[in-house]
């Protein structure tokens, strides 16, 4: 399965900015990969024609890929080169490979299957903070969809105010691991332009009665309605604003 290491060499570009040398190695390497220019199997073309292309030291270059092997991109075998690792090798909570792959999610794919996470992660957040939150706890939740309300005619004040909210439940769940991983996702997510898409007239309106009834379940001590009032958000929000497959990038939206 290994290419020809002359051709995969031509995927390279040729300078780029000596500020940047090593992180934009590993960016453009990583790039290279996630939009399949370099499949599962293939070979890396040598150090020596690969660092030239780059026009960084083969210490760079070194550095570079040890930074793509820990990514799970790559395999370093001594003997037969640096092989492209399967896509289920790869780190994707890294943040240079999930903003690789979102960036070049045309077919939105990658957004949907982060959609179908952030849903499962963050309702049996809601669930558990439910079942065990504290009034210092719903009223930090009270208090974000408060400034939630006062922003809504200012489309990224409001966007922030999302943000605090989905956070402050995410911290108050207890939950380490799970709160690590959802906002991962989510930062990178509310990067993209694809993943803010283009949201109807009344997106706002809409968005905060989801927010109201996840607080009233968790308010109510109601895990399974705290859980469902989740995960339809996520689900519902992102399917009135995603963009049809292929669409480019256009106007952000207000919710998310």
């Amino acid at each position: 399965m290994a290419t020809d290491p002359d051709a995969a060499a031509r995927l390279i570009p040729q300078r780029l900015p000596a500020a940047r040398l090593g992180v934009a190695v590993v960016a453009e390497l990583v790039e290279i990969i996630v939009t399949g220019q370099l499949k599962e199997g293939d070979l890396l073309p040598p150090e020596g024609p690969l660092s030239e292309h780059f026009g960084v030291s083969r210490t760079v270059l070194r550095e570079s890929v040890k930074r793509l092997e820990e990514k799970g991109l790559v395999i370093v075998s001594q003997g037969r080169g640096t092989q492209v690792q399967a896509p289920g090798y790869w780190n994707m909570l890294d943040p240079v490979v999930l903003s690789a792959l979102i960036d070049n999610d045309e077919s939105l794919g990658v957004l949907d299957e982060l959609t179908v996470v952030r849903a499962s992660l963050e309702s049996a957040m809601a669930g558990a903070v439910a079942r065990s939150h504290t009034a210092d706890g719903l009223r930090r939740l009270e208090n974000a969809l408060t400034a939630m309300r006062e922003s809504e005619s200012e489309t990224d004040s409001f966007r922030q105010a999302d943000v605090v909210f989905h956070y402050a439940l995410m911290e108050i769940s207890g939950n380490r691991l799970a709160e690590n991983i959802a906002k991962h996702l989510y930062k990178r997510a509310v990067e993209s332009s694809r993943y803010q898409g283009i949201n109807p007239p009344d997106a706002v309106a809409l968005t905060l009665d989801e927010h109201a009834a996840i607080v009233e379940a968790i308010a109510n001590g109601d895990a399974a309605a705290a859980e469902r009032a989740m995960h339809d958000h996520i689900h519902i929000s992102w399917e009135r604003r995603r963009l049809p497959d292929h669409a480019p990038g256009a106007r952000a939206g207000q919710s998310s």
